[in-house]
């Protein structure tokens, strides 16, 4: 299959996860994606554990398929040379505060004089205006000042934090999307501006409990591992271990209590509909909990799943990233350079006619293309790549 974005050209500015796990799907999809850095580098690159190779785990995970090449901003014939690059690309990502854009002369107003249909997708944490516009935003803070975090964890424990960074995450998808609907219109509609944030993403995830309060007033109480609106619905303690299992509707609940080995309870007056159960919820739970514990999670699964309800046990990282099923469906892919040992990564979250596109480009190592990019392409001096690409402060 061919890759439907060959041909695009992306300059990734961004940093850190968000923007750079966009411009990876970007040249997954076929893009060339070239990302540019600071001479310090993305922090990202000093983030978690190393690779073989000495990289970042955390970069590894969204700047597969790129090219890098550094650039300081402030140094002379900066401006030119990014004008340069801009002028050669369909698409720019970036990740600056809106203060510093502006500064830097990134911004939509400045990047169309250079090139009329250019596509800046620009991600910032609270958005581009308001009183909070020029504040850094990080996936944890949001997950403290979108409330999420008060909505995590056990009734009466601490607040906790959401175990992956699904905010950053999910903002890049946002991108990636409307980066993609951009494009699609660009013939009609030109340039455009395409502007993401972690607060719009976290707001826009927040989804019923957020209409719920806006319809009701009504506050989301810390659930643990269940949800308000459900019952039962949550992880519950076997033997050996740990399985999730729930009833999504009275005839769901009729089946769970016969998987149990319960079938009275599924008429049972206290819990015969939903209603009943939340009102019932703590007996309920406390009931259903003793009888998980008395046999071990294999049990519970091969019961649960003869009876069609849903079930799963509480996987590891490992046991997941080694289960049958992800292969079965392509989700992690294998890149190996020449006489290198092969790497492992996550692929794109979606296919195309059934096929995983990825690119066949590993993670860079920073300013790995700077002769490539810099020299051979730009046609730049030793002295001028050297000012360039120099870590000392610029007047």
């Amino acid at each position: 299959m061919q890759y439907p974005l060959q041909g695009v050209k992306v300059l990734d500015l961004s940093r850190v996860l968000a923007g750079p796990y966009c411009g990876q799907l970007l040249a997954d999809m076929g893009a060339d994606v070239l990302k540019v850095e600071s001479p310090e580098g993305d922090e990202n690159r000093g983030w978690g554990d190393r690779t073989a190779d000495g990289l970042s785990c955390n970069f590894s995970s969204v700047n597969r398929g790129k090219r890098s090449v550094v650039m300081n901003f402030k140094a002379p014939g900066a401006k030119e040379a990014l004008a340069q690059l801009v002028r050669e690309s369909d698409v720019v990502i970036e990740s600056f505060l809106p203060e510093s854009s502006k500064r830097l002369g990134i911004t939509f107003e400045a990047l169309k004089e250079i090139k009329p249909d250019i596509i800046l997708c620009s991600i910032t944490g609270y958005g581009s205006r308001g009183p909070m516009r020029d504040k850094p935003g990080y996936d944890l803070m949001m997950q403290a000042f979108s409330s999420v975090m008060l909505g995590t964890g056990t009734e009466d424990g601490e607040p906790v934090r959401c175990g992956v960074s699904f905010i950053d995450m999910s903002t890049g998808l946002i991108a990636y999307g409307g980066i993609l609907t951009a494009l699609h219109s660009r013939g009609v509609n030109g340039g455009c501006h395409v502007e993401v944030s972690l607060l719009r993403t976290a707001i826009s995830i927040l989804g019923y409990q957020a209409v719920n309060w806006l319809q009701t007033g009504r506050l989301p109480q810390r659930q643990g591992s269940g949800v308000m609106h459900l019952v039962p619905y949550q992880a519950f303690k076997c033997r050996d271990g740990y399985i999730l299992s729930g009833a999504t509707n009275d005839l769901a609940w009729r089946r769970f209590s016969t998987a149990l080995g319960r079938p009275e309870l599924g008429v049972d007056p206290r819990f015969a509909t939903n209603d009943d159960r939340l009102q019932n919820r703590a007996e309920l739970i406390a009931l259903v909990s003793a009888i998980f514990e008395t046999n071990d999670a294999a049990y519970w699964v091969e019961k649960f799943e003869e009876n069609r309800v849903a079930i799963s046990p509480l996987n590891t990282l490992d046991q997941v990233l080694t289960h049958d099923q992800l292969k079965e469906n392509d989700i992690l892919l294998s890149l190996a350079e020449s006489g290198q040992e092969p790497k492992s990564f996550i692929g794109a979250p979606f296919t195309l006619n059934k096929e995983t596109l990825f690119s066949q480009r590993l993670v860079p190592h920073l300013g790995a293309d700077n002769d490539e990019i810099l020299r051979a392409h730009m046609q730049l001096s030793d002295e001028q790549i050297e000012r360039l690409t120099g870590l000392r402060e610029q007047a």
